[in-house]
C-alpha cells in the first residue's frame, strides 16, 4: 500500500520547520506502511562541496573514517554520525573517489544518497521511532520527499527502503507496482546502469538517472516513463531544486496535493496534509492521470 508525502517550500521562512513538516506528515501515514521508513532533504548549497551519506548497521565502524578518507584524498572531510547513517562532507571534485575508497575502507557502508546538497535517512521500522533516531525534525531544507512502506515485492530491510536514489541529488519514493521492472533491470545493466536491490522503485529510479544522463530533463524523463514503465504507479521525485510527481494513466493509487503562495504538498491522503501552515486558504486537487507536474526553484 504505502504512504507518500511531499514538500516543496517556496518561502524561505519555512526552511527552518521542513523536517518537522515532513515528520508530521508521514508519522500521519503510518498505518499506510509500518515495516520501513525514509525521507530524502534538500538542503544548503555549500559553493565547491558535496556530501554522501551512507549507513552501516554497526555505526561504531564511522569511528576514524574522516581522517581515513582525508588520507586517502588529501583534502580535508568531516563526517556527521546519525544513529546507523553517517554524513560524510567533502570537496565536490573527491566525490567520485570517495566512493571508490568506501568500498576498500568500510566495504559493509552503503551509499544511501550523494550529491551537493541531499541527504537521505532510511531504516527498518515506524515512521515515528525512524524521524526520532535520525533527528529528522530539526533538519532543514528547501524540499524533501518520504516514504512508508508495505513491503510487498521485496525484504523488509533498509536497502529496501525508499527513498531510492541512483544519481546526484536525485530521488524517488514509489506506491505502486512496476510489471516490468526486471526485463527494465536487464536492459539498464547492459547500458552500464547499475541497480543494487530487488526492489522495483530502484529500476524506477535507475530509469530516470539513464533518461538524465542522456541529456532529458526530469519532465522529459517522466514523460518517457509513460511509455516505458508498465504497471501501476505514483512517483514523487526529487532533484537538487525540483520536485515532480507523476501518476500512471489509470492513477488507481491515492494522492492529493495542495498549493499556497508559500509551499506546495503532496500526500498520499488529503489528512496528511491538514496540519500545513495555511492549508484551509489552498488550492486543493488530485493530480491528472499520465500528467506530469514540476517545480523548481
Amino acid at each position: 500500500m504505502c504512504g507518500i508525502v511531499g514538500l516543496f517550500l517556496k518561502d524561505k521562512s519555512l526552511e527552518p520547520k521542513l523536517g518537522e513538516m515532513l515528520t508530521d506528515m508521514l508519522i500521519t501515514m503510518s498505518d499506510r506502511g509500518p515495516d520501513s521508513a525514509g525521507i530524502a532533504v534538500y538542503g544548503t548549497d555549500r559553493d565547491g562541496f558535496a556530501k554522501l551519506t551512507v549507513q552501516a548497521d554497526d555505526p561504531a565502524r564511522f569511528a576514524g573514517l574522516d581522517d581515513e578518507l582525508s588520507q586517502v584524498l588529501g583534502c580535508d572531510v568531516t563526517l556527521r554520525a546519525k544513529d546507523t547513517h553517517a554524513v560524510i562532507d567533502l570537496p565536490e571534485d573527491k566525490l567520485a573517489p570517495a566512493r571508490e575508497a568506501l568500498k576498500e575502507l568500510r566495504p559493509e557502508a552503503r551509499v544511501m544518497s550523494a550529491g551537493e546538497v541531499i541527504e537521505i535517512y532510511k531504516e527498518v521500522g515506524l515512521p515515528g521511532d525512524v524521524a526520532k533516531r535520525f533527528d529528522i525534525p530539526h533538519l532543514q531544507g528547501t524540499h524533501g520527499i518520504g516514504h512508508t512502506r508495505m513491503a510487498t515485492e521485496s525484504a523488509v530491510t533498509t536497502l529496501g527502503a525508499h527513498p531510492f536514489s541512483t544519481g546526484p541529488d536525485q530521488c524517488l519514493v514509489h506506491n505502486g507496482s512496476l510489471s516490468n521492472h526486471n526485463s527494465l533491470r536487464r536492459k539498464l545493466a547492459r547500458e552500464g546502469v547499475r541497480v543494487e536491490t530487488e526492489n522495483d522503485t530502484e529500476v524506477a529510479a535507475a530509469y530516470l538517472t539513464w533518461k538524465m544522463q542522456q541529456g532529458h530533463s526530469l519532465g522529459e524523463a517522466l514523460e518517457s516513463g509513460l511509455e516505458d514503465l508498465d504497471g501501476f504507479y505514483t512517483f514523487v521525485v526529487g532533484t537538487k531544486d525540483g520536485f515532480g510527481v507523476l501518476r500512471d494513466p489509470i492513477a488507481c493509487k491515492p494522492a492529493v496535493m495542495a498549493e499556497t503562495d508559500q509551499y506546495v504538498a503532496f500526500g498520499s491522503e488529503y489528512r496528511a496534509l491538514v496540519n500545513l501552515p495555511g492549508i484551509e486558504d489552498a488550492r486543493v486537487w488530485e493530480p491528472e492521470p499520465a500528467t506530469v507536474y514540476f517545480w523548481k526553484h
